[in-house]
């Protein structure tokens, strides 16, 4: 098989491959490269130990901060490789350790070592020029997904008119976004640190029935002790987000890494017929937008909704064009305003959405909770009530769909292979595309960040292509969903579970192997 995508780089001290050290990592053999199957890519050998303790003879430092200073030759070497300015970096380097002078001089020497080492082994070691994206004009900062997850649900907040309440337990990836809003009480956030996930949501549901914007969130574990009272949240009708940054499983799994193994349990991990909105967000920046429209959606139609990110997007980070919240759509919750005609599960014609009433509301007395219940809000035990009750409350649901944009097609809109991908494999799996696309193959890609409900117009973008390929970072759920949803086409799967997102260059291998077949 022909490689497609071009091989990518690995720059590696020689001087540390001793057989004391392959040892040390288990390595079988003295060919570290052939035993992780790396034999393709493009290596580049430097003696970096030796060089930095060639540029730091002369200080007088010992062996342990003269081998602390390897990073700062290998960033010389990568600078040049790039065509990277070194001014901001020396600028760095003489600002962090500004009280410490000798760790100056010898840091700089070594970052200039591996400049030059660069220049002067221009045979070895190629140079690139990235150029400047072609972004839209505007006032941008580095953000990454968690960050940007609670700025957009403090920007939903203010565009309601809604103080915003946070219900949480810390959680590895999610915390930051409890973090996040807790410093924010000048703008009037609350927040609560609860002693375990079921006490967070619980306190969400009830900052939902008091008026206030309500968020709860976690990461997969936590999502599954959160499924009861979601379900409750599901009964009652009440406008809540759970921001769900999903993690490497089952159980505590792997903390760390990154997955997109929840989407099963978001969609169905309740008990009884318990339909919510289930959004995805596609890169870092992107969760600024996914949870303004989940809180919008919440508010708006009177619904749980699940706001999907993963370890990948809440740590990873990107250039963010700061909004003017002008620009932002508006936001209005379903208020109840006329207290003679109010019924609790009286609903709007066109969406399903009851009317929100909380304490304080003169007139507005009604009773809430997990049992069912009739139009008057009375519990009611009813078999024909109960049928008509669900098929509401999943109806409503569905009718969201016209809050959802239509599904767009990256490259040609018909052709022979649709790459299909959800939430945060969206970077790697536009690049793989774009690789296939400069290569004369008929390859495009469709991306979804509206789960529950899907976009309108998901069976005609399907119907566009010879072959469908699903890839997620899970053994096959959302695959499984749309063969439920849609199953009038056959789907390949391109599945990936070590806790890693893809390669550009295992998806143009799979991508390939699909064409020729």
């Amino acid at each position: 098989m022909r490689r497609l995508c071009a091989p990518e780089t690995i720059i590696y001290d020689q001087d540390s491959f001793t057989e004391k050290n392959f040892q040390k990592a288990k390595f079988t053999t003295d060919q570290p490269f052939e035993e992780l199957k790396l034999d393709d890519y493009f290596k580049i050998p430097v003696p970096i130990t030796t060089l930095t303790r060639e540029a730091l003879k002369d200080f007088g430092l010992d062996n342990k901060s003269i081998l602390r200073s390897k990073n700062m030759f290998a960033l010389g070497l990568v600078s040049w490789m790039f065509n990277r300015p070194m001014d901001y970096m020396e600028r760095f380097i003489q600002n962090k350790f500004k009280k410490k002078p000798a760790v100056v001089e010898a840091n700089l020497k070594v970052l200039r070592s591996g400049w030059n080492y660069g220049m002067n082994m221009q045979h070895m070691t190629p140079r690139y020029i990235v150029h400047a994206a072609s972004i839209e004009h505007g006032v941008y900062r580095n953000i990454n997904g968690n960050l940007a997850t609670a700025w957009g649900l403090l920007a939903a907040a203010e565009k309601a008119n809604l103080e915003i309440f946070l219900g949480s337990y810390p959680i590895t990836p999610a915390t930051e976004v409890l973090q996040a809003l807790a410093a924010r009480k000048d703008l009037g956030v609350k927040t609560f640190q609860a002693e375990d996930e079921i006490a967070g949501i619980s306190t969400t549901i009830g900052a939902a029935f008091a008026g206030d914007l309500a968020v709860t969130s976690t990461s997969g574990p936590g999502l599954a002790l959160k499924s009861e009272a979601l379900g409750l949240s599901v009964m009652a009708e009440l406008p809540l987000v759970l921001v769900n940054v999903q993690r490497g499983g089952p159980s505590t799994g792997l903390p760390t890494k990154t997955e997109q193994s929840d989407l099963l349990q978001a969609l169905y991990g309740r008990n009884g017929e318990s339909p919510v909105v289930v959004l995805a967000a596609s890169t870092p920046s992107d969760c600024f937008n996914y949870a303004f429209h989940a809180a919008k959606i919440a508010l708006e139609r009177m619904v749980p909704v699940i706001l999907m990110t993963d370890g990948f997007l809440g740590n990873g980070s990107e250039p963010w064009k700061i909004p003017k919240m002008a620009d932002m759509p508006e936001i209005t919750p379903r208020i109840a305003k006329n207290a003679e005609t109010y019924k609790p599960y009286a609903r709007d014609e066109e969406t399903l959405a009851r009317e929100w009433a909380f304490p304080g509301m003169d007139g507005f007395q009604h009773r809430i909770g997990g049992l069912e219940k009739d139009l008057m809000g009375n519990v009611s035990h009813d078999p024909e009530n109960h049928q008509k009750m669900v098929e509401i409350r999943a109806e409503k649901v569905r009718r969201v769909v016209d809050m959802v944009p239509e599904l767009e097609v990256c490259g040609e809109q018909e052709g022979d292979l649709l790459v299909v991908g959800w939430g945060g494999t969206f970077g790697h799996l536009e690049s793989a595309v774009r690789e296939m696309r400069s290569l004369d193959h008929k390859v495009s890609l469709a991306h979804f960040n509206y789960i529950n409900p899907m976009p309108a117009n998901v069976h005609e973008v399907f119907s566009r292509f010879k072959k469908i390929v699903v890839c997620e970072l899970n053994m096959g759920q959302f695959a499984a969903y749309l063969r439920d949803k849609e199953p009038d086409f056959k789907y390949e799967q391109f599945n990936k579970v070590k806790g890693l997102p893809f390669t550009v260059h295992e998806l143009c291998e799979k991508f390939e192997q699909l064409l020729e077949e």
